[in-house]
């Protein structure tokens, strides 16, 4: 479609997606960017804002987008127009509570981005044909990436995050508990940080499959995992256990998988409470590790791994959309049945 007749796509309540007619949006603000979105991944987190109808800020329903810089404002530097860019989080502000006690990396603004909670949040996200966001909450894609690889930095990033936060030390035995792009980025990142062995637990052949093609020899089924653990690792348990599915019932099973001193990483998102055994947590000395969106240096880490080919996120890639099929996709991928692993919105077609 024309660039001229612009539509963005909100959830306007439980299961009901609305694309809306949208004023031209043709100025920046003076310290913002114009941007006319390539691609738009479909996350996790869109499909629980979709289904629960009101869970999620206007501006994180579409948050993994890229595309191109239509104008900038009077304000902005190092940015022109026909830059292509991915949409992110600023650097630390320096001003804010965090900042001015020193910890920086859990800066209340960047936490605010990540949320679309601050103030300058976009009014929409990036299931739509252009997007008007502050300067600081973009970064230049480099030029080795193809448009499909800039669409999945940020999962790419949120894994990225993930798996520095955790420190684990060289040769670590890794569990990686669900095989969809959240859990095979986890994966490629921790081999990356010198993990040792990898196991990626996943219930579904086809997701299984695709962790064996990207190298991951040791994945096995749910119902497998606690026997080939103890063969690897001498019934002792896993030195890190990546939870990436967010299913609330596994927590505490995830949990038993640590060996005594070992690290739990919580990257999956339930959205039920979770039951666990607070003596068995203590008396096994257990780290646990939570995890939720990024900085803006995991960004530049995460897209340096995709420039280098460190990672693969182009295989994560199963489909693409328009985006009169957002709807349609959103019900499929919440059936639980769907084949697709990472599915793109282009809002040109």
């Amino acid at each position: 479609m024309s660039r001229s007749g612009q539509r963005y796509a909100r959830v306007a309540g439980p299961r009901e997606l609305e694309l809306v007619p949208e004023d031209a949006l043709d100025e920046p603000a003076a310290d913002g960017v114009l941007v006319d979105i390539t691609y738009c991944g479909i996350c996790g987190t869109d499909v629980h804002g979709y289904t629960d109808g009101h869970m999620l800020p206007p501006a994180v329903f579409g948050h993994e987008w890229t595309g191109t810089v239509r104008a900038v404002g009077p304000e902005v530097t190092g940015l022109t127009a026909g830059l292509r860019v991915v949409g992110a989080v600023g650097p630390a502000c320096g001003r804010c509570r965090q900042c001015a006690a020193g910890h920086a990396r859990q800066c209340e603004t960047v936490f605010a981005e990540a949320n679309g909670v601050d103030p300058a949040a976009p009014a929409h996200g990036g299931f739509a044909d252009r997007v008007r966001v502050s300067a600081r909450r973009v970064v230049p894609v480099p030029e080795n990436l193809s448009d499909v690889e800039a669409a999945l930095v940020e999962p790419a990033t949120v894994t990225f995050h993930a798996v520095r936060r955790t420190a684990m030390e060289f040769g670590s035995l890794v569990v990686v508990q669900g095989a969809g792009p959240i859990g095979l980025l986890t994966a490629q990142h921790a081999r990356n940080a010198g993990a040792g062995q990898i196991v990626v637990s996943e219930p579904s052949p086809a997701r299984r499959a695709a962790a064996e093609r990207l190298g991951f020899s040791g994945t096995v089924a749910p119902e497998d995992l606690p026997t080939a653990l103890a063969d690897v690792s001498g019934g002792l348990g896993a030195d890190v256990v990546f939870e990436c599915a967010g299913v609330a019932s596994l927590l505490q099973p995830s949990a038993e998988l640590v060996r005594r001193g070992g690290v739990l990483a919580l990257l999956g998102y339930p959205l039920t409470e979770s039951r666990v055994s607070y003596g068995d947590w203590q008396s096994r000395e257990l780290t646990v590790v939570g995890s939720l969106a990024y900085n803006h240096e995991d960004f530049l880490g995460a897209m340096r791994a995709v420039a280098e080919r460190r990672i693969d996120v182009a295989a994560l890639h199963t489909g693409t959309i328009g985006l009169s099929g957002l709807g349609d996709m959103l019900e499929e991928l919440d059936s639980g049945r769907s084949a697709q692993a990472k599915v793109l919105v282009d809002p040109r077609s």
